[in-house]
């Protein structure tokens, strides 16, 4: 059989020092092979995805597997351990194919180093499907820490005036959770008693009173990636500082590991601690959409409005994943791994539109932007698209999103009702939004370009899986049910 997951994951890595090379000779070419790369990687992510989808896993099993010894000794061995699940398969595709989408809007938004900058690109693609893959605690965390090379060197070589304050501040924090999950998961091997980092392994090894420490661990490390709050320091400077497309990649896929090593790691392999803090961390994600919007609120410049909105759709992602822990119902998990696939559509295209708002207007600033609907009405039309999809109205598969982990939460507590509130707010100020920047009066004499209808196609891309798998939601759901029962499993057998 082809080695589907080994192909997803050397494919862009093997292809970034070529890419590099053929883009030194010509820009062009460079950009073509950057973008058929991407592509080749979208076809086999599709294939994965769908083999998943008709050959749905049994709870805690997992399809496409493969398995390479690396190192071995009387102690213990390493496996480059690879497989795939309801959880990852999504996870992966919507990874492919935002790559695609960044490399192809990049071509109007990045000109300077491209050679470096699309090699980074794939090497990002390569490394972060390595994490959603990797079923071995080490390769994880080796791949985990590779994710974190590219994205500092993006926005510290590409980003805006305060770039290297905002890249070396991401690779604080990201550095200083990494250590916290490390020392996690050290923890973990330990006290399984196992001589083997592999997750399945070690899941269900470890004694309830040992499992405590090694999940607030692990929270902190994978908190700090979602981010939630407190420990979302870097996300304002480095969402904004970054150029639009490395943001819509930081927000759209780099966020989503935090979720799923919530899911993967903290409750599968601490599930009887998760299950009696399930509480405390389902209020660490109410608190984090509250705050997210009530900050984004109060935001005057678009990409900090996005970058806030991402933070408080990555609250619901925690509170759905530790309901279905609470309570035992599917939902939580279910809508949390749907959020993760539709988040990174809505908020790759925010951020990609706020990049080209910022090109063609020549500024981001909402006070400054006004009369879009006349100077440049191909984008306003978009922006309003955009917006709706991040308010979770229907027809748009974010609402369905929203809508399942909010049942979930409530199934767990019925004091989880409080988040309907946060849509309303998400509403509020992007319909304010909307209203200053789209529907005022434009300046007279304002010279503004507006987008050509190529990129009026290539962002129609992004809402196609947000208008389609509202038609189709167990496209999702259907391999996600078995990740929830998994989890409701491992609590209950405590």
């Amino acid at each position: 059989m082809i080695p589907i997951l080994p192909l997803l994951v050397a494919v862009p890595l093997a292809a970034s020092p070529v890419v590099y090379v053929l883009s030194t000779r010509s820009r062009r070419a460079g950009m073509a092979a950057a973008l058929v790369v991407s592509l080749v990687v979208l076809a086999i992510a599709v294939y994965a995805f769908w083999y998943v989808f008709v050959n749905v896993p049994l709870p805690g099993q997992y399809d496409l597997t493969a398995k390479y010894q690396w190192v071995s000794t009387s102690a213990f061995g390493l496996d480059i351990f690879l497989g795939t699940d309801g959880l990852s398969s999504p996870l992966i595709l919507a990874a492919a194919i935002l790559t695609v989408l960044v490399i192809a809007g990049s071509s109007r938004l990045v000109s300077q180093r491209l050679p470096l900058y699309l090699a980074l690109l794939l090497f990002f693609e390569g490394s972060i499907i390595g994490v959603f893959t990797s079923l071995n605690l080490i390769v994880f965390y080796l791949f985990w820490e590779l994710v974190t090379v590219p994205m500092f060197l993006l926005i510290g070589v590409w980003g805006g005036e305060r770039r290297r304050y905002a890249a070396l501040k991401f690779m604080i924090f990201i550095f200083v959770g990494s250590a916290f999950m490390l020392l996690a998961f050290l923890a973990a091997y330990s006290y399984a008693g196992v001589s083997s980092f592999d997750i399945q392994n070690i899941s269900g090894r470890i004694p309830q009173d040992l499992q405590y420490l090694p999940l607030l661990g692990t929270f902190v490390g994978f908190g700090v990636k979602l981010p939630v709050v407190p420990f979302h320091g870097w996300l304002r400077d480095a969402y904004v500082q970054s150029p639009s497309p490395v943001t819509a990649l930081l927000a759209g896929i780099q966020s989503a590991l935090g979720g799923y090593g919530l899911i993967r790691i903290s409750i599968g392999l601490f599930p009887q601690a998760a299950h009696e803090w399930a509480w405390a961390f389902m209020l660490v994600g109410i608190i984090t959409m509250f705050y997210g919007a009530l900050v984004a609120l109060r935001a005057g410049e678009l990409k900090q409005m996005f970058a806030f909105t991402s933070l408080n759709h990555m609250g619901f992602v925690v509170l759905g994943a530790f309901a279905t822990v609470a309570s035992g119902n599917l939902l939580g998990i279910e809508g949390a791994v749907f959020q993760m696939f539709v988040h990174a559509f809505t908020a790759g295209s925010l951020f990609m539109l706020a990049g080209f708002v910022g090109r063609q207007a020549g500024t981001t600033e909402v006070s400054k932007l006004n009369g879009l609907r006349d100077s440049m009405p191909r984008t306003a039309g978009l922006i309003v698209v955009a917006c709706a999809a991040a308010m979770a109205l229907p027809p748009f598969s974010s609402f369905l999103a929203e809508l399942l982990v909010i049942a979930g939460g409530i199934a767990a507590s019925p004091y989880a009702a409080v988040v309907v509130l946060v849509p309303v707010l998400t509403g509020g100020y992007l319909l304010w939004t909307i209203k200053r920047v789209v529907l005022s009066p434009s300046e007279a004499g304002s010279a503004r370009v507006d987008m050509g209808w190529l990129d009026v196609a290539t962002f129609a891309v992004y809402f196609l899986p947000l208008l389609g798998l509202v038609l189709f939601s167990s496209l999702i759901l259907t391999p996600a049910a078995p990740v929830a029962q998994w989890a409701v499993h491992l609590v209950e057998v405590a």
